[in-house]
């Protein structure tokens, strides 16, 4: 869904979840900032560089990492799970952008959404499998 906002830009759309992190993610030609929930990236990713750079690999995939400014509204989650949701909406966000983007970003695996998350915690047990210690007598 392209849309545009009030400077009559294309802007385009990708939301990424994983574990309980969800991100709206909007690309906007640019010069590459990253800005999350109304703050620069390096500083909310706690300037870890292997969290923006794995924010930056979907656009540096394409060659893109200078053109388009990321804006990304996050909620739930730590930090490393809204890092993997913010990499899947910048993802999706490029196929939008143009369908043939789709092929490189597949086999990379940015478009690959990780199911994993935390076991419910089950009657009886200490969590999710850890039982009580059994003791014969």
């Amino acid at each position: 869904m392209q849309a545009t906002d009030q400077s009559s830009r294309a802007v385009y759309w990708g939301t990424g979840r994983r574990k309980t992190a969800v991100a709206r993610v909007r690309l906007v030609p640019g010069s590459g900032s990253i800005t999350i929930n109304d703050k620069p990236g390096d500083l909310y990713l706690q300037f870890n560089p292997s969290y923006i750079a794995g924010v930056k690999a979907p656009l540096e995939t394409l060659g893109l990492e200078n053109e388009y400014d990321i804006l990304v509204n996050i909620h739930g989650g730590g930090v490393t799970g809204q890092a993997d949701a913010i990499r899947l909406g910048v993802a999706r966000a490029l196929c939008e952008l143009a369908p043939e983007n789709r092929k490189p970003l597949k086999t990379e695996g940015y478009l690959t959404r990780d199911p994993r998350a935390k076991e419910r915690k089950k009657y009886g047990l200490r969590k999710a499998r850890k039982a009580p210690q059994y003791s014969k007598r």
